[in-house]
Order: C-alpha cells, then structure tokens, then sequence
C-alpha cells in the first residue's frame, strides 16, 4: 500500500467513525448499473468531444458555428449537460471527423460496451 493510500483509507475510517458514509456517486444517487452507464458513456463522448475540439485548435465558437448551434450549446455538450442527447455527442464527433472506430473505442473505454 503507498502512503497515499494508507492516509485515504485512515480519512476513510476517520470519516466513518463520525457518521459519515463512504461510497461513489452511483450509491449516492440510487442509480441502478444501466443509469449510471449511461452517466459513464456521456461523459466519456463529452470528453471526447473536448478533446477532438482542442486537437483541432477550434474554439467552442467556432465549433458551435460548425454545427449550426450555439456557443453555450457546445459548452453544454463538453459538460453532459442532461439537455444533451447522445445523439447530439455522436453526429457532433462524426461532424468533427472522429471514425465509427474510433467511436467504438470511446465507448468502449467508458464501461458502456458491458454485457
């Protein structure tokens, strides 16, 4: 074990010793495995997305206008603002040049490809 995980697992038990309760997200908010791979995939394509903009030294801007949308629209899908549909992330990627493969990595890297 190295130091950092000896001094997270002592503010672990430090933590529970006073009431608190330890867990992830998922446990927090009573997603069922589905809800929170949906959750896993957004964000994953979201970063994609982020970073498919920035290799290509687009500002949010000129993406938006790119994709006939708007600024804020594509800060909201760098975000996974829940008003953005997978859809929206998916033709976004494909306008950008991203490859069905390179989609499927994506996805696959994000949990959302599980059985």
């Amino acid at each position: 074990m190295t130091g950092r995980e000896s001094m997270e697992k002592t503010k672990r038990k430090r933590l529970e010793k006073r009431g608190w309760k330890i867990g992830s997200a998922a446990e927090f908010l009573g997603l069922t495995p589905e809800e929170n791979r949906y959750i896993e995939l957004k964000l994953a394509l979201s970063e994609h997305l982020k970073k498919r903009r920035r290799s290509r030294r687009l500002s949010q801007e000129t993406l938006a206008k790119f994709l006939s949308s708007s600024q804020s629209r594509v800060a909201k899908m760098e975000a996974a603002d829940p008003t953005v549909s997978l859809d929206l992330l998916v033709r976004s990627l494909l306008a950008l040049g991203s490859s069905e493969k390179e989609l499927a990595k994506v996805i696959a890297s994000s949990g959302g490809a599980r059985t």
